[in-house]
């Protein structure tokens, strides 16, 4: 008999996710994915960043282009902020 293996995927954790997140804010331009990697505090593995990555990208926090990935997300109050300075057509 053959024993079916059930492969569990592996999850990041919160505190992952926001670090990579946090991360990406302070960049301030377009980081290359190796520079990403050499950026964080912490060792994280290949696959978990690309699953964080994928994860940011679905929610529209980042954009991931071929030059590399860049932080676009703007809070609700800042965004108040922005459309009470800015001009209106």
């Amino acid at each position: 008999m053959r024993q079916m293996q059930t492969q569990i995927m592996h999850s990041p954790t919160l505190d992952t996710v926001l670090m990579v997140e946090h991360t990406l804010q302070n960049a301030k331009e377009v980081i290359k994915v190796s520079e990403l990697k050499r950026r964080l505090p912490r060792k994280v593995m290949h696959q978990t960043l690309i699953r964080i990555l994928d994860y940011l990208q679905e929610s529209g926090k980042i954009l991931i282009t071929t030059k590399g990935v860049v932080w676009t997300y703007t809070p609700r109050d800042m965004m108040e902020k922005l459309k009470k300075g800015g001009l209106e057509l």
